[in-house]
């Protein structure tokens, strides 16, 4: 442990924070991160909230155990790394890369890499693997026919990232196999609708899947590019286990946050003993707001806005499925190896355009089997700014009628500021404005998205 710097008391942190600190890099200003500005990265190993309070217990990883990361390091990554120089090489997409991260730090406990046939179809139907471990989503392996050929069961090989050529992995290959990808999609997305970018995305992967063990060597960079913000399930547990919280709540977030994300945390706070605001550090769909923009507003909101030791702000280094329900208890699932008791779970959780009912994914939690989860979800209904209520709301608190409510999402918030528009000050703080209108000011025309709304936003 060591003591946090610029502080008028001393602030004990667990050493690998205070490296991942020290180390943090904002890529897009060449300057490093502000320490008021991640001092809520940092867990004091006391919680002023309940100084008396005993060791956090935490919720077990999933499946019970303990965490599982694939990941080596050390003397045993060199030498793994060298012999991977001469195994055939396969390629992996951006979806799957974050899904090898993650099964290297932990994330997909207890997983042991990617899913077999029998795994797939079970998963796509019961939402199980086969040997019965609740899995919402397939986490699998493609490539196409002509090179799985080429791959014999039992042979093992190299993964390699499709944009740097860095290997990433080695796999033991138990299984060659096809899918029926439209069944994948019904199953998973509830369409096959090629505009919704899930969909797009599973049915141009290759036509074969490779299922086997992995064994992990590389982050995929994102300890580098984002630093302290971006933090493994053990260092998420540890800074959880130092602040002495017991039950923690997770925000999902692939947007900067507004006054109605605002509030959802708010709500969260006053439940659980904190809130970790994890944010998609992957890919997502063109138009969306990148993940080093959108760290720095909330950033700024939660030194201005929120109680200190209340909140700790993260990054996981997935994709975004856009797959709803099923996404959203995807989401709660690996909450869970992060340390989370609760996920929270608002309007369209997930969702995109109007695929999904603006609810589903908390209907979703009601259908699993008892104990399928142990993190569980924060269920909350339509938030907005009322006029005659004078500050933010939900549908379960307001009795005010549509037009004296302002609806607040992010495509709304994202439409206004590509387009040029003012957006009303109950929207979304003015410190989080000011770096959002900088970033959209930055574009070239030939760079902006047009931003439609549709489904829910649109009301």
């Amino acid at each position: 442990m060591t003591a946090a710097a610029g502080s008028s008391d001393m602030v004990l942190v667990p050493a690998f924070l205070e490296r991942k600190r020290e180390s943090a890099h904002d890529s897009t200003q060449g300057a490093l991160f502000s320490l008021s500005g991640y001092a809520n990265l940092l867990a004091s190993n006391e919680n002023p909230r309940y100084p008396n309070r005993p060791m956090s217990q935490l919720v077990a990883p999933h499946g019970g155990g303990n965490l599982r990361p694939l990941l080596v390091t050390g003397e045993a990554l060199a030498d793994s790394q060298n012999r991977a120089l001469s195994l055939p090489q396969v390629s992996v997409t951006s979806r799957e890369k974050g899904d090898l991260i993650m099964l290297g730090i932990g994330g997909f406990t207890p997983l042991d890499g990617f899913m077999t046939h029998a795994d797939w179809r079970r998963v796509c139907d019961e939402m199980m693997t086969a040997s019965g471990l609740f899995w919402p989503i397939p986490i699998t392996l493609s490539t196409d026919k002509r090179t799985a050929d080429r791959i014999k069961p039992g042979s093992e090989i190299a993964l390699t990232d499709s944009e740097s050529g860095e290997i990433l992995a080695t796999m033991k290959v138990s299984e060659q196999y096809n899918v029926d990808k439209a069944h994948e999609c019904r199953s998973v997305f509830r369409t096959t609708d090629l505009e919704h970018p899930g969909v797009k995305m599973v049915m141009e992967q290759g036509d074969a899947n490779l299922a086997g063990p992995v064994t992990v060597f590389s982050q995929g960079g994102f300890p580098e590019r984002y630093g302290a913000l971006y933090m493994t399930p053990a260092e998420t547990r540890a800074a959880f286990e130092a602040r002495r919280w017991s039950t923690i709540a997770a925000f999902q977030t692939r947007n900067p946050m507004h006054r109605s994300h605002e509030y959802l945390a708010k709500v969260a706070i006053e439940i659980c003993d904190g809130v970790l605001v994890h944010s998609l550090l992957g890919n997502l769909k063109a138009g969306d707001i990148p993940a080093e923009v959108r760290s720095r507003a909330i950033a700024v909101l939660l030194e201005k806005y929120f109680t200190r030791d209340t909140v700790v702000q993260s990054g996981y280094p997935l994709d975004m499925r856009y797959a709803g329900p099923r996404e959203a208890l995807l989401h709660a699932l690996f909450r869970q190896n992060y340390g989370c008791s609760h996920l929270i779970v608002g309007r369209d959780h997930a969702g995109v355009g109007s695929y999904y009912g603006p609810f589903d994914a908390h209907h979703i939690f009601d259908e699993i089997p008892h104990g399928a989860l142990a993190t569980k979800p924060l269920k909350i209904d339509w938030t907005f700014w009322c006029y005659s209520c004078g500050g933010m709301a939900s549908a379960r608190t307001c009795p005010h009628e549509d037009k004296h409510r302002l609806l607040v999402s992010g495509t709304k918030l994202r439409k206004w500021l590509s387009e040029g528009e003012p957006v009303p000050a109950e929207f979304s703080r003015p410190e989080v404005l000011d770096i959002l209108r900088e970033y959209y000011g930055s574009l070239k025309q030939e760079d902006k998205v047009e931003v439609k709304l549709a489904g829910h936003s649109a009301r």
